[in-house]
């Protein structure tokens, strides 16, 4: 009985995943293997590969198990798009997948509209473009805005345009992959003509990016979800209000994603560990403090070791918490003789503000940012900041050759990852800065040594106040 069931089950899947068929002809590609490759969340990768006949005749036939874009490369590496549903099999004619001009659909629906939007969309934006350009004319200089009759020209127009795109869409039917991903390729593509051309369009644009599920399957067999993740924030970043409204729209966006993704943790880890990463890469720390916390707060998933590890560094060594002290009794202690100080611990130093640097001899980054650090040191020193090196070195002569010409603090347990120092900090990547007051403050999390010396030249040198921690936490 349970072997029949088996049976059952089997057949059942088999004809569940119906075969498509993916062929054409390339004239001018004889004899020249092509690939054939699925976009699977944040990833990409090849499935098949063939290789055309002497007439430049190719075939393929894959399993689709859910609808999304798939593409074939030649040796050029030039991807041509397409879209993948089990519904219907796709014929294509032309020269060179290198140049989309010559290609054709000959046969497969929603691929045909997939290429007749995409050449007709980009030209409707060159027009929406233009007239939005003389609208602004034609209402905000005196020479033209008294020409009424032109104006009302203008706004027709522009809306015609606006509705023509609209209704290409509608009329694809709602059911098809391809009405789902014209107007989700759409949202992504322009944001950076509507941060440019059409401003007014903005909050509209925010608005549609939120009510995206990062958690569809469409979306992540699209190609385009890591385009939607950084086009979103891309948008908010650069929507022209203040940073304090920037960071407030950040946690909105946030947590707008979280509501479909808390119920798949696959996809919360892949799309948070990115996210994150991109936030800090553009130096948007409240905004990725705000993503670590929520993280780490929602009960309902869970998160992989490693990222688990990184976003817990937020949580325990955030603005304005107090940083640990460290005990410079460690196996190696380089102290400058010029210092005139014997400091026992981090708390023994007695300028206001100490940064902390942890790093290494084998990270290549470390090798250009500490050099950095020391040329720095004087003016850094003179205005009342002290740098503390805490080495994540394993081989005493290694960081004896790497601190030898440092002009700062410079200590090293050997233990790597496994330092009690290092761990403390929730320490996770090299180089790893942490800027405290003279209270152990942290006060700040430079991502560079070029943010770092431009805070010093904003508040130490100009004399601007530093701001209140307990505000920016």
């Amino acid at each position: 009985m349970n072997k029949l069931i088996s049976i059952i089950v089997c057949l059942s899947l088999a004809f569940s995943i119906k075969a498509q068929t993916i062929s054409g002809t390339l004239s001018a590609m004889p004899n020249q293997r092509i690939k054939f490759g699925t976009f699977s969340g944040l990833t990409s990768g090849i499935k098949d590969s063939t290789i055309t006949d002497q007439n430049g005749i190719f075939h393929f036939k894959i399993s689709v198990t859910q609808p999304g874009i798939g593409y074939l490369v030649s040796a050029e590496n030039k991807p041509y798009f397409l879209i993948l549903d089990k519904q219907e099999n796709i014929q294509l004619k032309g020269e060179s997948l290198t140049f989309p001009e010559t290609m054709r659909t000959l046969q497969g629906q929603q691929n045909q509209a997939f290429i007749k939007y995409a050449s007709e969309h980009t030209r409707r934006e060159q027009g929406l473009s233009a007239w939005t350009y003389l609208q602004k004319m034609y209402e905000q200089d005196s020479l033209f805005n008294s020409q009424k009759i032109t104006k009302i020209a203008i706004e027709t127009e522009t809306q015609r345009i606006k509705d023509e795109d609209e209704n290409f869409i509608k009329n694809l039917g709602s059911k098809s992959y391809v009405a789902w991903y014209l107007p989700t390729r759409r949202l992504v593509s322009d944001v950076s003509t509507i941060a440019r051309y059409r401003p007014d369009e903005i909050a509209a644009t925010i608005s549609a990016f939120r009510k995206l599920n990062y958690a569809d399957e469409r979306l992540h067999s699209s190609g385009i979800l890591r385009d939607a993740i950084e086009s979103h924030f891309w948008l908010l970043e650069n929507s022209g209000k203040s940073i304090d409204q920037v960071f407030t729209e950040m946690k909105l966006s946030i947590d707008s994603m979280f509501i479909h993704l808390t119920k798949d943790e696959k996809k919360l880890n892949e799309i948070t560990n990115y996210l994150f990463d991109l936030l800090e890469r553009h130096s948007l720390f409240q905004a990725s403090e705000y993503l670590a916390l929520k993280v780490l707060n929602e009960v309902s998933c869970t998160i992989n070791h490693d990222l688990a590890k990184q976003l817990e560094t937020y949580r325990a060594m955030k603005k304005g918490n107090i940083a640990p002290n460290i005990q410079f009794n460690t196996r190696l202690f380089s102290k400058p003789n010029h210092s005139g100080q014997s400091p026992q611990t981090l708390s023994d130093l007695t300028t206001p503000y100490t940064l902390v640097v942890f790093g290494a001899n084998w990270c290549p980054k470390c090798r250009e940012e500490l050099p950095e650090i020391a040329k720095l040191y004087a003016k850094w020193k003179n205005k009342g900041l002290e740098v503390v090196f805490v080495s994540l070195d394993e081989n005493e002569q290694d960081f004896k050759s790497f601190t030898s010409s440092f002009p700062f603090i410079s200590l090293c347990d050997l233990k790597k990852w496994k330092s009690p120092i290092v761990e403390s900090y929730y320490v996770f990547g090299t180089p790893t800065l942490f800027l405290l007051d003279k209270k152990r403050e942290i006060i700040l999390r430079p991502n560079s040594v070029k943010q770092m010396d431009a805070w010093v030249d904003w508040y130490l040198i100009q004399g601007n106040k530093p701001p209140v921690s307990s505000k920016i936490r």
